[in-house]
């Protein structure tokens, strides 16, 4: 069966002070999330661990996003999380830029095409 991505949110999230680019990034992803509620894998017969979840996290500094502690965050799903330059380091007085992250959620499942 192909895979088909049915489903894609957008999220952002910011981390203040501390220029903690994972935690701006859990925030964006918690953003997309928490204002949702689809059941999407139960739509087409599957279960939610057939999910194919692509996390794109787009921040000044990618190479500072544990992955890992963003693909936690989903209690099911294959998880990808794919850091990007993106999102944006807002200059403050102090030297500590306040970083904002954007995500892009993309959701997809092996189904059948329609003829």
């Amino acid at each position: 069966m192909p895979r088909k991505r049915l489903l894609t949110e957008f999220g952002m999230g910011s981390s203040l002070r501390r220029q903690d680019y994972t935690e701006a990034a859990s925030r964006a992803v918690k953003d997309a999330l928490w204002h949702n509620s689809i059941n999407l894998a139960e739509l087409f017969g599957k279960d939610k661990s057939e999910m194919f979840i692509t996390v794109e996290v787009a921040v000044q500094q990618p190479e500072n996003v544990e992955t890992d502690v963003i693909a936690a965050i989903f209690p099911y799903g294959q998880v990808t999380v794919k850091p990007v330059k993106g999102g944006l380091d807002v200059p403050r007085p102090d030297g500590n830029p306040t970083v904002i992250a954007n995500v892009a959620i993309s959701v997809a499942l092996d189904v059948e095409v329609a003829a």
